[in-house]
């Protein structure tokens, strides 16, 4: 189908939609954050999450264990977002002005999810937004089986909270590092076997110090013990110069969940379309089905620095 009067036409809008949906895509954080399920219903029902028994000495023979009884079900959700575009200006183009707007497009699609972990990460210490156990993700009264009352949610000290110090974010790091590895499950076992594969998701505000807490050498010369033990994330949606998170992603289960149903689509309707005749307007848009949720709470730390002397 091709645009009166200019060379956008729709298979070339469409080709050029998930270029940049491609190229953007590479720069994106929830692949590595998140595990992948492909969906094929409405709603999935995760009883997984309950711990696996460990390995055992055989004895008498096979112990079967059963899941334990904590599940939950995720709904995909359905996503759009749609632009309007009078048809003059259409015909009037003569900057690509129209193919720039869909260049957006394709940037705001490619970044959705991670917009929805670093809601996730905001809100995750407000009541709604439950782990599995039914509690908030960030909280200190997670509980399931033989595991103990167990708390992801910390308060590193901070002279200055809303500035926190590279030596300051240095030592909350190491707390934090130790606190996730202690972290067991339903059955008292260990849930991180080792301190590999991990993330600090910082505000932008933070990058700086979060850096240099990381960097090889420390501000007095001598070795960094801590450098290189996460990779720095920073998340433009992350507006709380106080708090910061920890994740653990080389496991199988991550701190979140990215439930794939329908992947993105994109769609112009142009001069033979409906709207475009009886309106003179043109729609371009792109829709796609899926939900990110929580995963393990286990493998996820919430920092939250509070103003120390």
């Amino acid at each position: 189908m091709a645009i009166v009067g200019t060379k956008l036409s729709t298979p070339g809008l469409k080709a050029n939609f998930f270029k940049k949906l491609g190229e953007v895509g590479k720069t994106t954080h929830y692949e590595e954050l998140t595990t992948r399920i492909v969906s094929t219903t409405k709603k999935e029902t995760y009883a997984f999450l309950g711990s696996v028994p460990q390995v055992r000495e055989w004895g008498t023979g096979r112990k079967a264990r059963g899941l334990y009884e904590e599940s939950y079900d995720i709904k995909n959700l359905k996503y759009e977002a749609t632009l309007e575009v009078d048809r003059d200006e259409v015909d009037d183009d003569q900057v690509g002005q129209i193919m720039v707007r869909v260049n957006e497009l394709a940037e705001r699609a490619a970044r959705h999810k991670d917009y929805l972990i670093g809601e996730l990460l905001k809100n995750g210490h407000s009541a709604g937004y439950h782990s599995y156990d039914g509690v908030p993700f960030f909280g200190a009264t997670h509980e399931s089986g033989l595991s103990g009352v167990q708390d992801n949610d910390l308060a590193p000290s901070a002279v200055s909270a809303t500035a926190p110090t590279a030596a300051e974010f240095r030592t909350a790091l190491g707390t934090a590092i130790a606190t996730l590895l202690a972290f067991v499950d339903d059955q008292a076992e260990p849930m991180s076997m080792s301190a590999a594969g991990l993330a600090c998701i910082v505000p932008p505000s933070m990058l700086i110090t979060a850096s240099e807490a990381l960097a090889t050498t420390v501000a007095t010369g001598g070795q960094n013990v801590l450098s290189g033990a996460a990779k720095l994330i920073a998340l433009p949606w992350l507006t709380t110069a106080t708090t910061w998170y920890l994740l653990k992603t080389d496991v199988s289960v991550r701190p979140f969940i990215f439930q794939d149903r329908k992947q993105i689509e994109f769609t112009a309707l142009t001069e033979n379309s409906e709207t475009g005749f009886l309106r003179d307007v043109f729609l371009y848009g792109v829709r796609a089905r899926y939900c990110v949720t929580y995963g393990y709470w286990q493998y996820a730390v919430r920092n939250v620095f509070t103003q120390g002397e």
